[in-house]
């Protein structure tokens, strides 16, 4: 695959190939010798890397041409509303809240919700002002590529791709759970035993169909979405009026069976229902109307899915004590419980319906960051290919499908869920990081010492926050460490307030009260990080080391080979019209 710019060229090419120059097109992979001489320069090409930063132009529009083809922009404010539901309310309400509700929360799990829904809102706005300013496929990788620079963004993008195999994969086998309750069998009786596995092939089957459908056009997924959505919502309506018609206050005493931790733990873990949101800011770029239509699809989605959950998680409470509660079919188990045993297939069948959709969507979105990820040749940029009839990025597709796949075949979704929740809460924490970077620092603007402050400033949101959350872990019942935390936090937060003036104001639709809310995302979303179990951090970090080396070996020299041709070419540029300019004259 070219990336020098020829553009015409490139598009005469079939979409189906496979040779070398098609996944390693950088001078550095060209042989033995020159990749031997890229890894001799590490040092100076990390550190160039380590403090480039891309521009909004650039991501909306010299990226976009290493796909060839273009997404076709065939979507609206209603598909996008849709695709909000279909996205998020899924596996997390119908497995999640059983699981936690059991494990740590107790009846308090409502409050989990509403924890983690706090947080979630505040990344959706300012996952709004991204997406409208900058409409592409990328997410909060091509946000941060642009604020934060090539190495966050990379670090953002190996937890993207993390957050969306393991996803997929939880989803999945959650929807085999549920399946099997529908055919009146025990939620693991579909699964084949093998030594300490329990071997999923429906899940890699369901992940293959939704995969096959999003390959088809994203249209016509998205009206396959407001069908399945549309019926998830009549399941779901039936199970807050049917769960509270048979409430028993009773079932939520004691209320807080494991404390104030209990709370921040379930909140963490179910944070993971409010993950597929971001989906939507993928989208973008297939938006008739970025400017109008997405902060409609995605505020409003969002704000109801918050209210549906919270009601949810409390009519779950309500209708069975929390130490009889299923972990794995909790809905259906806890409706046989009243006397409704008909009534569990009925949720059971909205279960797979909602974990369908999250699966259609989820596959629509994650194959739309691994496509701004391979443009930016941080992966293969094979990947980033979009086919010229469906308008779809097939290629991007089959890698997020076959990963998923693989992870749903063996593992269980408790280890997943752990792991899943750092990752997400590490990228929304680095999206309101970059909103502040993007409010308070305009390069070749913004003076010296101004940036200096807002660097400092955010140090001690962040190292504050990071300590609110150790004291937390270490002791939950004290009060003595947030005297210093708290107070360091707000200070941080004023000081940005008063000492930095904003350098750019949104040009359609911004977050409020900047800098307190994308501060206050900040804050939480370390704080619920930090709940977190050790063993999530450890697969966390296990991950993170992987990818680091992943970036030495490859990506540090593709994106620098591709940084510097791509200047070698705009100074050519500038030179050739020197030229033409002297020879009018």
């Amino acid at each position: 695959m070219s990336y020098i710019g020829k553009e015409d060229e490139v598009q005469q090419r079939p979409y189906w190939r496979w040779s070398k120059v098609d996944f390693l097109p950088e001078e550095s992979f060209q042989n033995w010798n020159t990749y031997l001489s890229a890894l001799s320069q590490i040092y100076s090409r990390f550190n160039d890397r380590l403090l480039s930063r891309s521009d909004d132009a650039n991501e909306i529009t010299q990226l976009r041409k290493q796909s060839e083809n273009d997404m076709k922009r065939c979507l609206t404010w209603w598909d996008l509303t849709w695709f909000g539901f279909g996205s998020v309310i899924g596996a997390g309400i119908f497995v999640l809240t059983g699981q936690e509700a059991h494990h740590h929360a107790g009846p308090a799990i409502v409050l989990s919700y509403v924890a983690s829904g706090i947080s979630a809102m505040l990344s959706v706005f300012c996952y709004t002002e991204f997406a409208v300013e900058i409409p592409v496929a990328g997410g909060s990788f091509a946000y941060l590529r642009i604020e934060l620079g090539d190495f966050v963004a990379f670090i953002t993008a190996g937890n993207i791709l993390l957050e969306s195999i393991v996803g997929g994969a939880a989803v999945a086998r959650s929807w085999t759970s549920y399946f099997a309750t529908l055919l009146d069998r025990q939620p693991d009786s579909l699964r084949i035993p093998k030594g300490n596995y329990l071997l999923d092939p429906i899940a890699v089957a369901v992940l293959a169909i939704a995969a096959t459908i999003a390959m088809i056009s994203t249209k016509k997924t998205s009206q396959l979405n407001w069908i399945a959505t549309a019926l998830n919502t009549l399941v779901i309506l039936f199970v807050l009026i049917a769960g509270f018609a048979h409430a028993n206050t009773s079932n939520l005493t004691p209320f807080l069976p494991h404390g104030a931790k209990g709370i921040f733990q379930a909140a963490a873990i179910v944070y993971f229902a409010y993950g597929g949101f971001d989906n939507i800011a993928t989208m973008a770029e297939e938006t008739k109307n970025p400017s109008r239509d997405i902060p409609l699809g995605l505020l409003g989605s969002m704000s109801i899915i918050t209210v549906v959950y919270c009601l949810m998680a409390l009519s779950l409470s309500m209708m069975q004590k929390y130490t009889e509660i299923d972990p794995k079919a909790a809905y259906s188990m806890a409706f046989q419980s009243v006397g409704m045993k008909w009534a569990k297939y009925l949720v059971a069948l909205g279960a797979l319906k909602g974990m369908t959709t999250v699966l259609l969507v989820g596959a629509l979105g994650q194959a739309r960051y691994t496509t701004h990820i391979a443009r930016a040749h941080m992966i293969p940029p094979w990947f980033a290919l979009v086919h010229p009839k469906t308008g779809t990025p097939i290629n991007a597709t089959l890698l997020m499908t076959i990963s998923s796949g693989l992870i749903a075949f063996f593992s269980s979704l408790d280890v997943l869920a752990s792991l899943l929740s750092v990752s997400t809460l590490f990228i929304f924490m680095m999206m309101a990081v970059a909103l502040l970077v993007r409010r308070y620092y305009v390069r070749e603007v913004t003076p010296g010492i101004n940036q200096l402050k807002l660097v400092i400033f955010l140090l001690v949101i962040i190292a504050s926050s990071m300590g609110t959350s150790a004291y937390w872990g270490l002791r939950p019942n004290g009060w003595v460490g947030y005297v210093v935390t708290i107070p360091l936090w707000f200070l941080g937060t004023m000081g940005i307030s008063i000492f930095l003036p904003q350098q750019r104001t949104p040009k359609v639709w911004g977050v409020p009260l900047v800098p307190w809310l994308p501060s206050l995302s900040v804050a939480i979303n370390i704080f619920l990080m930090g709940s977190l179990g050790t063993p999530a951090f450890i697969r966390f970090g296990i991950c993170t080391v992987a990818m680091l080396v992943y970036y030495i070996l490859v990506g540090v020299h593709a994106t620098y080979d591709m940084a510097h041709q791509q200047q070698k070419l705009d100074a050519l540029k500038v030179k050739n019209e020197d030229e033409d300019k002297e020879e009018k004259a």
